[in-house]
């Protein structure tokens, strides 16, 4: 089976300890690798205002994980750990591999149309051109 990239965010309470976000960390983490599944990355981003209240919150620590699975009950187990944890108020878990592909489908196809295409040379400068004078005025006729 093929190996699938999720991006995995969720937000605490603010007034969270860290020992209290890095547990949950440490239990995400070791539910995924018992899983078969890998943490390519975990950023804690911090406490952050909130576009809109959750929870009649304003704030939120946020935590950003990064994770590679060939499973897609890895993902459930972890959401499913995520909506018990008292800690969580909110998360979200998103699929992209296939935007992944997509973008190097596309780049490729851009490669390609880029080596078919001839480049054009940059001529060069022409001579520079003499400013044409103003008319001169007509003079008054002589009598």
């Amino acid at each position: 089976m093929e190996e699938r990239q999720y991006d995995l965010i969720f937000i605490c309470r603010p007034d969270t300890p860290e020992a209290d976000v890095d547990k949950v960390v440490a239990t995400l983490e070791s539910t995924a690798t018992e899983k078969g599944a890998k943490i390519e990355s975990v950023a804690k981003w911090g406490r952050k205002r909130m576009a809109y209240r959750v929870q009649k919150l304003h704030e939120g620590y946020f935590v950003y994980m990064v994770i590679k699975t060939t499973h897609g009950e890895v993902v459930k187990e972890l959401e499913r750990r995520l909506k018990v944890a008292d800690p969580v108020i909110k998360y979200l878990t998103v699929r992209l591999d296939e935007e992944l592909k997509r973008q190097e489908k596309l780049k490729r196809h851009r490669e390609r149309r880029a080596a078919r295409r001839p480049r054009k040379t940059v001529a060069a400068p022409a001579a520079p051109v003499a400013p044409i004078a103003p008319p001169s005025e007509p003079s008054a006729p002589t009598a």
